[in-house]
């Protein structure tokens, strides 16, 4: 290490990212349904903080997510305990990434030099922003300035830390184990908060009769395992995904992408591999933003397996 290295402190780094609120998403502050590629996305915040010592609060289930990241020191989670224990301990940065009132409340109340991110308004009695993060509450609160902002979601993130994003990508600890085995990876299940993101069986099933005799695929697997999980994306020359953890990790894991967008906004950074497909139709009700749909044909089953199949010949055929 540089002699001029040795004398540089340290910065005690606290962040809040449990996955209860997504940070672009409108507030839901009483949810307890975890967002795991919330967190995961998040971890692209790491590259700015390598020489500190961090700490990372967040729900008992997006710990596989953060274990073993050589850049958190210290994983919490976030219950009575740590509440308790943060609360007396004292920090050069905090950044509270959750729209919560109960978590901004807390984050207010720990000893901090500087904070980023969300906060608490005790007049109001709501989540507001501190000076950096207004964008990204406002864009919360008024969904339809997403597309219309131009921005993606981690050119958001770093900005509310008075940053620039430079391509930086997601950190995660565990090491796959898996080896490449087949050409594509079927990641049909969604998450209990999402279920309109949804392609239907009978589309996945047809795009299987389309392929079958020409690549190999498997059907996702090990949705109980975060680790088992990413072998199994990481046997997969590509993954067809709908918006959600496999995306992000699939992009970690530099695979062929193919992700289908229905009800919700693409906020993804573009990357080498990834293509993007949304419905070759105008929907005024689209992008809703909603968990469930009231029409008999969902937005996102308006992508056509035939357009799929098209551009997994593609991929393929790109070098």
């Amino acid at each position: 290490m540089p002699s001029d290295m040795k004398n540089i402190k340290k910065r005690k780094v606290l962040i809040i990212k449990t996955g209860y609120t997504e940070i672009l998403e409108q507030v839901q502050s009483n949810t307890t349904i975890v967002s795991l590629g919330d967190i995961f996305r998040t971890t692209a915040i790491l590259h700015l903080f390598k020489n500190d010592e961090v700490t990372w609060l967040v729900d008992e289930k997006g710990i596989p997510l953060l274990k073993k990241n050589p850049y958190i020191n210290r994983i919490l989670i976030y219950n009575l305990n740590a509440v308790l224990q943060l609360q007396h301990e004292n920090y050069d940065i905090v950044i509270n990434l959750e729209k919560n009132n109960g978590i901004c409340a807390l984050s207010d109340s720990i000893k901090a030099w500087q904070r980023y991110g969300f906060r608490f308004d005790p007049v109001s009695g709501e989540t507001e922003a501190y000076e950096k993060s207004y964008e990204a509450l406002y864009i919360s609160n008024n969904p339809n300035i997403k597309r219309t902002s131009g921005k993606h979601w981690l050119q958001i993130l770093y900005e509310m830390l008075g940053r620039e994003w430079k391509n930086q990508n997601y950190i995660l600890g565990y090491k796959p184990r898996s080896k490449v085995t087949y050409d594509i990876g079927f990641n049909i299940h969604v998450g209990s908060k999402w279920p309109n993101k949804a392609w239907s069986l009978e589309n996945w099933k047809k795009l299987e009769s389309m392929i079958r005799d020409k690549y190999s695929y498997i059907y996702q697997q090990h949705l109980d395992n975060i680790e088992k999980y990413v072998d199994w994306i990481n046997s997969c020359r590509m993954i067809i995904t709908n918006d959600s953890l496999a995306l992000h990790l699939a992009i970690f894991l530099g695979k062929k992408i193919i992700v289908l967008f229905g009800p919700t906004y693409d906020e993804s950074h573009s990357a080498p591999g990834l293509v993007k497909l949304e419905p070759r139709l105008t929907l005024k009700c689209r992008p809703c933003m909603r968990g469930t749909c009231k029409y008999p044909k969902k937005c996102i089953d308006h992508i056509t397996p035939e357009l799929v199949y098209n551009n997994i010949n593609r991929l393929f055929r790109k070098k």
